[in-house]
């Protein structure tokens, strides 16, 4: 498996950004001595001569999204590659395995995916194996096959730094918009995993609790490398930025020093803002333009098993925390759970518009719908348990539906109002507006309060999809 081409890596969505997902993999393949290509089907033509010349395919499956579209991916190199090795991996590989592995993968790794991933692919070229044939069981740490369980690969790894040069180019993803300008962004962690709990968060099923920082000097030369290709904004997708944050300061502190010009944000809790936020100022100094927050609710029972450990009350406190840094705020929403009423909805909507967040909050985050996969600690709730189908294996979820039918009425009529006025460009501020006229049952004549087209609204990246 060392010849150019015979790993084979591919994305198929992360979030509108160049894919960590098979940045990370890649470098550390290449230095374990192979030659890998990869693929990002989110924005290149599917590749069948890639497809046909591996031996080795690894889809990456780090969100629900991507999974979805992996399968598919997996169905065409089945057809095209009948005897290509085909490994999912990332957090929804270790969730969903059991499914996957009877839906065209030989192998699923979740957790610090890395290591497991190139030890797979060293012990696949030593049983010679990927010209056919049945995929053999193999002892690898990390990797779950069939019969055989195996636990995430939660160790803390010699990082590589992330090898860029096989994906499309940086000003092919999401643009930074930003007073009137667009862009180049690039995207690194500063850590995975997460030392939270959230009840409806697919990482603690897969890392328990625990995070792991990586190397300053990685992240800080992937910054570099990044810039070099025309980033002038970087985003930082740790799950929560501020889980290490004498690491994190110490990474933004350098990167400030060396690109004094280039702006940044990150996501973290509303607890971390509140009981971190001495250091938000200076985050603010040193460029950060927003700060994501899972906000999900502002229903303090919603928000009590969904074990957020914050309330509606913290939840306007952190909003103030951030804007006195400088930094705009971005909440992000769980905005249909079988707890939320209509009057939480259309609280939450009240919210957003009294703590003027309306230029905030993307429009697709009004549909979102809770999401409950494999392994959720959800399924742990009684609240949940009343509620809660039979596991939907081929959509990855448990079905649920609202004990009100009219939640999941509505649900369906706002996603289809938001995806038209986002295909037809409407300004997200009258969506907003319209979604409030809808759920509120207000005439269709209802007339929101203007808002100048030509505002300056906060920051915000062009792909809307943060969760």
């Amino acid at each position: 498996m060392r010849s150019p081409g015979d790993v084979l890596l591919i994305s198929c969505y992360e979030l509108g950004h160049q894919p960590l997902g098979v940045a990370l993999p890649l470098g550390f393949l290449q230095r374990a001595g192979f030659e890998p290509d990869a693929m990002d089907i989110a924005v290149d033509n599917f590749d069948t001569a890639k497809i046909q010349r591996a031996r080795f395919v690894g889809i990456s499956v780090p969100m629900h999204t991507a999974l979805r579209l992996g399968v598919r991916v997996a169905e065409r190199v089945r057809a095209l590659n009948p005897g290509a090795v085909v490994c999912f991996y990332g957090l929804y590989a270790a969730l969903n395995a059991d499914y996957l592995l009877e839906h065209g993968g030989d192998y699923c790794i979740g957790g610090e995916v890395e290591a497991p991933l190139v030890a797979l692919a060293e012990a696949l070229e030593s049983a010679h194996v990927g010209n056919g044939g049945t995929a053999p069981t193999l002892p690898v740490e990390g990797v779950i096959q069939r019969g055989v369980a195996a636990r995430p690969y939660l160790h803390r790894l010699p990082f590589a730094l992330p090898a860029r040069q096989a994906l499309p180019t940086l000003d092919r993803y999401a643009r930074l918009e930003y007073r009137g300008e667009r862009r180049v962004t690039g995207y690194v962690e500063a850590s995975r995993g997460c030392l939270h709990l959230c009840t409806h968060c697919p990482i603690p099923p897969v890392y328990g609790g625990r995070f792991f920082v990586i190397p300053e000097e990685i992240v800080l030369e992937d910054v570099r490398q990044q810039v070099q290709a025309g980033a002038s904004h970087i985003t930082f997708g740790d799950p929560d930025f501020l889980n290490g944050p004498g690491h994190s300061l110490s990474v933004i502190r350098t990167l400030h020093a060396e690109f004094p010009n280039v702006t940044f944000d990150v996501t973290t809790k509303v607890e971390h803002i509140l009981k971190r936020g001495a250091i938000l100022p200076e985050l603010g100094r040193l460029g950060c333009l927003f700060v994501i927050s899972a906000v999900e609710s502002v229903s303090d029972w919603v928000l009590e098993i969904l074990e957020k450990n914050h309330t509606r009350e913290e939840i306007v406190e952190a909003v103030q925390v951030v804007r006195a840094a400088g930094i705009a705020p971005r909440p992000t929403w769980v905005a249909f759970t079988p707890w939320t009423t209509l009057g939480d909805y259309l609280d939450m909507l009240a919210f957003i518009e009294e703590h003027d967040l309306v230029d905030n909050v993307d429009p697709v985050q009004y549909t979102i719908r809770l999401l409950v996969p494999p392994g959720s600690y959800l399924c742990n709730r009684p609240e949940m348990k009343a509620h809660l189908g039979p596991l939907d294996q081929a959509s990855f979820s448990y079905r649920w539906a609202h004990p009100d039918p009219r939640m999941d009425r509505l649900q369906k009529a706002v996603s289809a109002l938001v995806e038209k006025d986002v295909s037809d460009g409407v300004d997200p501020a009258e969506t907003f507006y319209r979604v409030w006229s809808l759920a509120a049952g207000r005439r269709a004549g209802f007339n929101a309060p203007p808002l100048p087209p030509d505002r300056l609204r906060a920051p915000r990246l062009s792909e809307p999809w943060f969760c």
